[in-house]
C-alpha cells in the first residue's frame, strides 16, 4: 500500500486510529488483515461502524463515530448525593465527554434501581431517556421517581427456642413501628440496618455461650404495592457452651503468669465472645508496652459438642520488638512542633511503648487545641 486515508473523524485523532491498524505504508494488504483491522478498530469502544476499502494502492479506512455525551442530568433524586452518583457514575466510563454506550447507561440505570432498593425504597423508578444534540452527541437524563419508602410490617423468627421473639426484636434497630416511628423513622426498611440487626442478634447469642449460633437465612418479602416489608430470619441457637479450660501458647516471651490474668474468662464460666475479644485485646496492649507493636492473639476453640463444653487456647505471637527511630509531627498548622513534643510521652529512640503513646495522646487532648 502507498497510502492510508482515514474518513470520518470527527473527535478521535487520526494518529489514534494509525495505531490500531495491523498494516503499515508499504505493507501488503489482504482479506484477512482486512478483516483484523476492523475488529481492532471495533475494539477501541470509538466507533459504532469501520468500513475498508482499497482503491488500487491506496487503502481507505472509514469510520462512524459513536455520539459522545455532552451531559448527564438527574431529575427527582432526593435520597443520594447528585455529585457523588455523578462521581460513581465517571468511575464505570459515563461522564461528559465520555464515549456512549447503550449497554453502560442500561447498567447504570440498573445500579440505581438496586441503590434504591437497599434504602428500602422498593417502589423506585429509574429511567434514562438518551436524547441526540448537535455535533453527534447525546444529552443522558436519568428521570427518577423515588416513591415511599417501605414499612415493615411484620419481623418474624424461626428456630428460637431459648430467647423469646420479643428478646430477639429488641436487639434491633428496625421495628415494625409504634407511636414514635414517625420521628425516630424505625419501621422503615434499610438494608443496612438490617446488617447490623442480624450482627446484632448474633452477638447477642455468642456472648450468652452459644458458639455454634448461626443465622441460616433472611427472607425479605415484599407487598405488591411494594410499601410493606415482612421479614422472616431463620436462625440455628446449637447449645449454651461452658468454658472448660483456657491456656496460653506461643511465644510467650516468659510471661504467662502476667498474661494469664488478662484472660477473663475462667474455667466453668458461660463462653463469651465479647470476653474473649476482650481478653486478646489486654494481651496485645501489654505486649504493645514491652515494645512489640503488632502483636497477634489467635483464639482457637476446641469444641466438645456431646459435654456442651470448649477449651479455649490462645495462640500468641508477639512479632517482632519495634524501636521507634522518630516521631514525626503533621498538620499543626499554628502550634509549634516544640509545644506538641513536650506532651509526647513515647520518645525517640526508644523501645515502642503503646501505654505511653496512649498517655501521649491524652496529654495532647488536653490541651484543647486539637
Amino acid at each position: 500500500m502507498k497510502d492510508i486515508r482515514i474518513e470520518g473523524l470527527q473527535r478521535v485523532e487520526p494518529g489514534t486510529v494509525f495505531s490500531y491498524l495491523p498494516v503499515q505504508v508499504g505493507d501488503s494488504f489482504s482479506e484477512e488483515k482486512s478483516a483484523e483491522a476492523i475488529k481492532a478498530l471495533y475494539s477501541t469502544g470509538f466507533f459504532r461502524d469501520v468500513q475498508i476499502q482499497a482503491q488500487g494502492n491506496v487503502l481507505i479506512v472509514i469510520v462512524e463515530e459513536r455520539p459522545t455525551i455532552s451531559r448527564i442530568e438527574f431529575t427527582g433524586m432526593k435520597e443520594f448525593d447528585v455529585e457523588v452518583v455523578r462521581k460513581s457514575l465517571k468511575a464505570v466510563g459515563v461522564a461528559d465527554a465520555r464515549f456512549y454506550d447503550k449497554a453502560l447507561i442500561d447498567k447504570a440505570e440498573q445500579d440505581l434501581k438496586r441503590q434504591y432498593v437497599g434504602k428500602g425504597l422498593y417502589a423506585a423508578e429509574v429511567v434514562a431517556t438518551v436524547t441526540p444534540v448537535e455535533r453527534n452527541q447525546v444529552a443522558i437524563y436519568f428521570n427518577i421517581d423515588e416513591g415511599p419508602v417501605a414499612k415493615i410490617q411484620e419481623i418474624n423468627f424461626i428456630g428460637n427456642s431459648v430467647f423469646s421473639e420479643s428478646t430477639l426484636k429488641s436487639q434491633m434497630q428496625l421495628k415494625t413501628g409504634g407511636w414514635l416511628s414517625w420521628y425516630s423513622k424505625d419501621n422503615l426498611y434499610s438494608k443496612q440496618k438490617l446488617t447490623a440487626d442480624l450482627e446484632n442478634i448474633r452477638s447477642y447469642y455468642l456472648n450468652r455461650g452459644y458458639l455454634e449460633f448461626v443465622i441460616e437465612s433472611t427472607q425479605v418479602s415484599i407487598t405488591p404495592d411494594k410499601k410493606g416489608i415482612y421479614l422472616t430470619v431463620s436462625i440455628r441457637e446449637g447449645n449454651k457452651f461452658t468454658v472448660k479450660d483456657v491456656r496460653l501458647a506461643g511465644d510467650l516471651l516468659g510471661k504467662e503468669a502476667e498474661l494469664i490474668q488478662l484472660v477473663k474468662l475462667k474455667p466453668g464460666d458461660t463462653f463469651s465472645s465479647a470476653l474473649l475479644t476482650e481478653s486478646t485485646k489486654a494481651i496485645a496492649e501489654i505486649l504493645g508496652s514491652y515494645g512489640y507493636a503488632f502483636a497477634t492473639i489467635n483464639p482457637q476453640p476446641d469444641i466438645r459438642r456431646e459435654l456442651s463444653e470448649v477449651d479455649l487456647t490462645l495462640v500468641v505471637d508477639p512479632g517482632r520488638r519495634v524501636y521507634v527511630r522518630q516521631v514525626n509531627v503533621t498538620g499543626n498548622a499554628k502550634t509549634r512542633d516544640l509545644v506538641i513534643r513536650r506532651e509526647m510521652r513515647q520518645f525517640e529512640s526508644s523501645w515502642f511503648d503503646s501505654e505511653k503513646i496512649d498517655l501521649s495522646k491524652k496529654r495532647l487532648g488536653r490541651l484543647g487545641y486539637f
